[in-house]
């Protein structure tokens, strides 16, 4: 079986062993490559211009963010990106990794409120990268693209429809299907999150209960789907039904090995953000209390007048 212009024909034929380290070598898919130091520099620039005009940014947002784009970068632009091609198991990482953890950290990094804190506004009448911006987030197509009507199916049809049909074997034939296939992955992973993660403007902001149910209405579809590929008895995706024998892997055991991956990950991200979420709860409860003992401060000497009023209009009736 020939795959057009791959580098599968030659370079994957032969990869060693898969261990740790071989897997974190320096792959260098250039797309994903360019793309994390775009998304370094840019955020880099951003954080600067606040600086400079005075304004702070959290260290956090910095942290998380960089620690985002390092994660896709840890999947796509080393030679777990090669074994990706060769192992299912692999390949799983890279999907779980690229679709629920870098998109989490990557909304901890507030990345929308920061580009419309930096980005200049245009001037009267003239339309800039803000103003689009700022439209395309008040946009129907954004309100109705991170929809948990929306959000939550493809979620799923991402993991269901792809790999138990054609669509997966078609995809990961060339290299452009492959970049465009976790690229995918990466924006079905922001658009499901956003909304939970709640960290920057967007249209459709529910309350911490609601966003939790929509975070847990996910989760056992992809716990399920793991658990689906560690009971199947024979190898349910062609890519990676004749392993190169270099690797000395059976396809069977790798297919189990990548459902306990899937069924693994399944759980971390909903930690993850459950975490974010309750700190997230805890300072917005926080802001209202203190807001309300400011609201005390100001007040708080007409309050006491009128309670000690009270109190003697009382006394006067008791007697």
């Amino acid at each position: 079986m020939h795959h057009g212009g791959h580098g599968m024909d030659g370079m994957n034929m032969d990869l060693p062993p898969f261990t740790l380290g071989r897997g974190l070598e320096f792959g260098g898919d250039p797309f994903f490559l360019v793309g994390c130091l775009l998304g370094l520099l840019l955020y880099g620039w951003a954080v600067l211009r606040l600086r400079r005009r005075g304004d702070e940014w959290p260290v956090g947002r910095v942290i998380a963010w960089v620690i985002g784009v390092l994660s896709v970068a840890l999947v796509m632009c080393t030679k777990l990106n090669d074994y990706g091609m060769a192992m299912f198991s692999v390949h799983m990482v890279q999907h779980m990794v690229i679709s629920m953890l870098s998109p989490i950290l990557l909304l901890l990094g507030a990345p929308v409120t920061l580009a419309l804190r930096a980005l200049p506004t245009a001037g009267r009448g003239r339309k800039g990268p803000r103003e689009i911006l700022v439209a395309l987030l008040h946009s129907r197509y954004m309100r109705i693209i991170t929809h948990p009507a929306f959000t939550i199916p493809l979620f799923i049809a991402s993991l269901y429809a792809l790999y138990f049909t054609p669509l997966f074997d078609f995809l990961m034939e060339s290299r452009a299907g492959h970049i465009g296939m976790m690229v995918h992955f990466l924006a079905v992973g922001l658009v499901f999150f956003w909304p939970i993660m709640g960290v920057d403007p967007g249209p459709h902001r529910p309350g911490y209960v609601m966003r939790m149910l929509e975070l847990f209405a996910g989760m056992p579809f992809h716990a399920f789907f793991g658990i689906a590929l560690m009971m199947a008895t024979q190898p349910m995706v062609g890519t990676f039904l004749h392993p190169p024998a270099s690797l000395g892997i059976e396809a069977l055991s790798d297919q189990t090995a990548a459902g306990g991956i899937a069924w693994a990950f399944s759980e971390i991200p909903s930690v993850v953000v459950l975490i974010a979420l309750v700190y997230q709860w805890y300072k917005s409860e926080e802001r209202q209390s203190q807001r309300a003992d400011r609201a005390a401060d100001r007040n708080g000497d007409q309050d006491l007048a009128a309670y000690n009023a009270y109190l003697a209009s009382l006394n006067a009736r008791g007697q």
